[in-house]
C-alpha cells in the first residue's frame, strides 16, 4: 500500500478472474482490502447462481443420475449361456442353487419379466427386484416413459412372485 512502512507479509487476490494472482500488504492493509473484496461483485444473480452450482461439484462436470451410461448397456443384447456373468452374484460362504424345477405356469412370465430362474429365495427376489427398480426408475432415466412402463411391468412380476413364495409355506402346513 503507497505511504505504509510495514512489510507486505499477508496475501489477497487481485480479482476473482486471476485467485493465483496476489497484492502483498501489511497485516492491517489486508484486513482493510478483504473487508471490501466481493467475490461476486458484478455479477448477475444467473451467474452467481451458476458460480455456486458449479462450486459444489468442485469445478467438475456433473449430470443427473441415470443419463450416463445407463442407456449405453442393454441386458438384452447380452448373451451368457454359460451364466458365467450370474454366477458372479453369488456371495461367498452361499449355498449352492438347488436344483432347477418346473416352474409354475402363472410364475412364467414374471420369472422372465424379473430375468430369475426356478426356484428362487425370497432374498434373491428382493434383491433383483431393488436392482431392477433402481436401474428403470423414471427419475433415474429423466423421466423416459418407457422405463416407466418397464417398472410396472417390474412391480406386477414382483408381486406375483413375492405373492407365491408367501403363500407356499402355508399350502405346505395346510396340505
Amino acid at each position: 500500500m503507497p505511504g505504509c512502512p510495514e512489510a507486505g507479509g499477508f496475501r489477497a487476490p487481485k480479482s476473482r478472474n486471476a485467485l493465483n494472482q496476489y497484492w502483498w500488504f501489511c497485516l492491517e492493509h489486508v484486513r482493510e482490502y478483504n473487508l471490501a473484496w466481493d467475490f461476486y461483485k458484478g455479477m448477475t444473480p444467473g451467474e452467481i447462481e451458476a458460480q455456486v452450482r458449479s462450486d459444489t461439484g468442485w469445478q467438475r462436470p456433473t449430470w443427473p443420475l441415470g443419463r450416463l451410461g445407463a442407456q449405453a448397456f442393454d441386458e438384452a443384447m447380452l448373451r451368457d449361456p454359460l451364466h458365467i456373468l450370474s454366477a458372479g452374484r453369488m456371495r461367498r460362504g452361499a449355498a449352492a442353487t438347488p436344483p432347477r424345477t418346473a416352474v409354475p405356469a402363472n410364475l412364467r412370465d414374471p420369472m422372465q419379466a424379473l430375468g430369475l430362474d426356478w426356484p428362487v429365495s425370497m432374498e434373491a427376489l428382493k434383491a433383483r427386484y431393488k436392482e431392477l427398480a433402481k436401474r428403470h426408475h423414471p427419475d433415474a432415466n429423466g423421466g423416459d416413459r418407457a422405463s416407466e412402463e418397464r417398472l410396472k411391468t417390474i412391480n406386477l412380476a414382483y408381486a406375483a412372485v413375492r405373492q407365491h413364495l408367501t403363500a407356499e409355506p402355508r399350502m405346505a402346513a395346510t396340505g
